[in-house]
């Protein structure tokens, strides 16, 4: 009977997470529309919408501590709980860099793009994509797509240096073009960033099935 109750809580976490993670892609996508329009007003929603992901994690968190102090689970499911906790850590990170997007966004203005942001796109494509595989990886307990997640940061981090390289080349044709690169690269940064946290679910992923966690 208990663990009927466990299993039945175990899978009310696996539903949180997978809301969570939705919310998270949700975020991004606005951050990204908002940045490539240079949409302030919608920057600003993107902003705002963080107080959901903050509001989630802590229900989460609330969660994985009922599952702990009150049904003294198996070390599996401790390790699947604790993986949540680290998880939902992670999660709440790439919330706070979509919405610093926003912010960067607003910070920039309307002063138009010197160029255009494709390299940043492709970044929030990549991921974007490396978030929600991370977060079914857990759920599908599938050590496979966390591996997959792991290596595609590298492409993240390729793309983040083209973008650095690029706006190095603009600044040093015209230094008055110097703040806005400073501010592209933010962004570029924030995405990076968010690669980072994905590939650190995807690690915890592992662990929760493996026990084992590779730095």
């Amino acid at each position: 009977m208990m663990r009927n109750r466990f299993d039945r809580q175990l899978n009310q976490l696996n539903h949180e997470l997978i809301e969570m993670g939705e919310r998270i892609e949700h975020a991004i996508e606005m951050a990204v529309n908002a940045f490539v329009l240079q949409d302030c007003e919608r920057a600003k929603e993107a902003i705002a919408y963080d107080v959901e992901i903050d509001r989630q994690e802590r229900d989460i968190e609330a969660l994985c501590m009922k599952l702990l102090l009150q049904q003294q689970p198996v070390a599996r499911d401790l390790r699947l709980i604790s993986a949540a906790l680290k998880m939902i850590t992670d999660m709440e990170r790439i919330g706070d860099h979509a919405a610093d997007i926003s912010e960067m966004t607003i910070h920039m203005g309307n002063t138009p793009y010197m160029i255009q942001p494709d390299c940043i796109q492709k970044m929030a494509a990549e991921t974007t994509d490396m978030v929600i595989r991370s977060i079914n990886a857990f759920v599908n307990k599938d050590i496979e797509m966390a591996k997959w997640v792991i290596e595609r940061d590298d492409i993240v981090d390729d793309l983040f240096n083209s973008e650095k390289n690029m706006l190095i080349e603009l600044i040093n044709q015209n230094k008055e073009n110097g703040e806005q690169a400073a501010d592209m690269l933010m962004v570029a940064k924030y995405f990076e960033r968010i690669g980072d946290h994905a590939t650190n679910i995807a690690e915890w992923v592992i662990f929760s099935i493996t026990g084992s966690h590779e730095i």
